[in-house]
């Protein structure tokens, strides 16, 4: 959503890039493009002239004219200014003392009130909580058969005592909302469930009837939690909505939904600065697990080009499986062989984690190759997949017995060219090649200044490396002992998967670009 931001503003600090100090024509021209750039995002007039003066007043000070590198410092200016406009700090939900904590959901229709409940209610489940959906929407059309449907696939139960309006009887709801509402906080505390996501109606536009029912269920449950879901592509509209629903329900916090849009982003940047709450989360996708807890120097960060590494580690430890990163970790320190076996085992491990585009837009400087990721096709795991699976299980802990007839059935098992298989091939005999050193070394080759990592020196008390032995002056017995080494080498060969399973055949990705250690592009299959 913000990549049209992104560049602008990444285009505007390169013209910083070399200058010792800055003049206050620097300043200006800096702030009169960001200005523009923001203004162009949609961001609402009143935000982007108090964001461009704050930032115009401490470009202008002695923490940029001291500087070593002005042109980094008034980055880290615009960075901070912009987490102050996105809420500041990260805000959490407010769980009640005593009871189940109620959350009401307020909002336009076509927001994604509905589809959030049960998101929310999945990230609270994997919490330890027990929460529970109450189908307070009894205007909208099959409003209460769609949050059941969604409160089924989340796993949560859902309480509908009436079924809401149908495509016949569109002026004449079943039930009232009110009264629902407060019988569903009752079957909550009944049934000891600890949190209840009251998802309630909404309307086209702002209208009197519809804040006063909203009013009316805030009355009658005293929500802990008020949560404004804002659709994140409606633009400058969504500073006028958020100021009609925060006179009219007194919401807490704010919910941006369809933050993967195409959109130019501005709500994001404006909502939150407008209103005094916080956004506290993010709706990032259509699947139920597309939510995250939102943070705001995160954000930031990646408005910035800078990554969001913190998200990027947290996905990996919340989908990664412990007991088969320790049983890779054992087979590494034990020496083992690493088979295709292992390396399609590790390839289900990174697709657990999601979508490759979205991780690898988290990584710093990844904007400057954003097309190329665009152009990533995700299903090329997919194909990888198919052809370590069309492999019999000798070939699998053996590749060197692949000839070409046996790379010939593999291609037609898996419906790729034998290509496609030679490329998968030769990427894993790379990977094997790389983790010996890695093995051999105690780290990674090719990382200056940590051990075994090359350029680093040695590490203390670390074993000197042992001598080569000379080779015996009998033919015979030299041509043995030869034999021997190779044997004892190909025995010794290991890797780690990790990427491998990226590699594209013909694509224009060039991992390269993304400043990973040396060589970890073969992983990836942009090596030569």
């Amino acid at each position: 959503m913000f990549n049209s931001l992104s560049d602008r503003l990444t285009a505007t600090f390169k013209n910083l890039r070399g200058k010792g100090r800055l003049t206050e024509a620097d300043v200006d021209a800096t702030v009169r493009e960001i200005r523009r750039a923001l203004l162009d995002a949609d961001v609402a007039v009143p935000v982007v002239r108090e964001f461009t003066g704050r930032v115009r007043e401490r470009a202008l000070g002695a923490e940029v004219s001291a500087a070593l590198n002005p042109g980094q410092q008034i980055v880290k200016i615009v960075n901070e200014e912009l987490v102050e406009i996105l809420g500041g700090e990260t805000r959490r939900i407010r769980l009640a003392k005593t009871g189940p904590t109620i959350i009401m959901l307020a909002g336009l229709q076509g927001a994604g009130k509905t589809t959030l409940a049960g998101k929310l209610s999945k990230h609270l489940k994997a919490q330890g909580h027990s929460p529970m959906l109450v189908a307070c929407d009894l205007q909208r059309p099959n409003a209460v058969t769609q949050l059941q449907v969604v409160g089924q696939r989340a796993g949560v139960p859902v309480f509908a005592p009436h079924p809401g309006a149908t495509s016949t009887e569109l002026d004449h709801p079943a039930g009232d909302p009110v009264a629902v509402a407060r019988a569903g906080v009752e079957e909550a505390r009944r049934t000891l469930h600890d949190v209840v996501i009251v998802d309630t109606a909404g309307r086209t536009g702002v209208d009197a009837e519809m804040m006063e029912q909203a009013r009316q269920i805030r009355r009658a449950i005293v929500p802990n939690e008020v949560l404004f879901v804002v659709d994140a592509m409606i633009g400058q509209d969504a500073v006028n909505t958020a100021m009609a629903f925060d006179e009219g329900v007194n919401f807490t916090g704010i919910v941006l939904s369809k933050l993967d849009g195409d959109m130019r982003g501005g709500a994001a940047l404006s909502v939150s600065s407008i209103t005094g709450k916080p956004v506290m989360f993010a709706s990032t996708g259509e699947g139920l697990d597309d939510f995250e807890l939102f943070h705001p120097d995160r954000m930031a960060s990646r408005i910035l080009d800078l990554g969001d590494v913190l998200t990027l580690i947290e996905q990996a430890e919340k989908n990664w499986d412990k007991d088969e990163a320790a049983r890779m970790a054992k087979k590494f320190a034990d020496q083992e062989d690493f088979t295709l076996d292992d390396f399609l085992a590790q390839m289900q491990q990174i697709r657990n984690m999601g979508s490759m585009k979205k991780m690898l837009m988290m990584m710093p400087g990844a904007q400057n190759i954003r097309q190329q990721l665009e152009q990533f096709d995700e299903r090329e795991i997919d194909r990888v997949e198919a052809i370590v699976r069309s492999m019999t299980p000798h070939e699998r802990v053996a590749p060197k017995i692949i000839n070409g007839s046996r790379r010939a059935r593999i291609a037609r098992g898996s419906g790729v060219h034998v290509s496609e298989v030679n490329g998968l091939l030769e990427r894993f005999a790379q990977a094997q090649k790389m983790m010996k050193k890695m093995a051999a070394g105690g780290g990674m080759p090719g990382m200056p200044g940590m051990p075994g990592m090359g350029g680093g020196g040695a590490r203390k008390g670390a074993k000197a490396a042992p001598k080569k032995k000379a080779r015996s002056g009998n033919p015979a017995k030299a041509a043995q002992e030869l034999k021997d080494a190779e044997a004892r080498r190909a025995a010794g060969a290991k890797a780690l998967p990790t990427g491998a399973a990226f590699g594209q055949q013909g694509g224009d990705f060039d991992p390269s670009q993304l400043n990973l250690p040396k060589g970890f592009d073969k992983f990836l299959g942009g090596g030569k």
